[in-house]
């Protein structure tokens, strides 16, 4: 397994933005085929936010997330973006990275994903 390293998250007022980055050591990043960001909030299952096919740039999304998050890769594919717009108290969560190998059954499923990072935490505030 590779560890994965989250960074961005933070404190913010409902209706800000926040935006989430994820690397991977060296250039294991270039080797995946889906990365994705799940989210748990306490005393919730963990749940899938988005995810992205690294080769052709499709997208996924939480039914509770569209239109308001982006997914995204730099154009080497060294980070994962997650953009977040528009924030509302229920996106209050712990935010994990996470990557595979393989295509995925279920996009937006955390058992699908083999390498995760340690997470970063998003705070929304009224």
């Amino acid at each position: 397994q590779v560890q994965l390293r989250e960074s961005g998250g933070g404190s913010v007022q409902a209706g800000g933005s926040l935006r989430l980055s994820c690397t991977a050591p060296g250039h294991t990043a270039s080797s995946y085929y889906s990365m994705g960001w799940f989210r748990q909030a306490p005393g919730k299952e963990r749940e899938g936010v988005a995810a992205i096919y690294t080769v052709g740039g499709s997208t996924y999304y939480a039914d509770s997330v569209k239109g308001r998050f982006a997914i995204s890769q730099d154009s080497n594919k060294n980070t994962l973006y997650l953009q977040m717009n528009r924030l509302k108290l229920e996106d209050t969560a712990m935010y994990y990275c996470a990557a595979d190998l393989f295509e995925p059954d279920d996009w937006l499923e955390a058992s699908e994903y083999n390498d995760w990072g340690q997470g970063t935490q998003v705070t929304v505030s009224s």
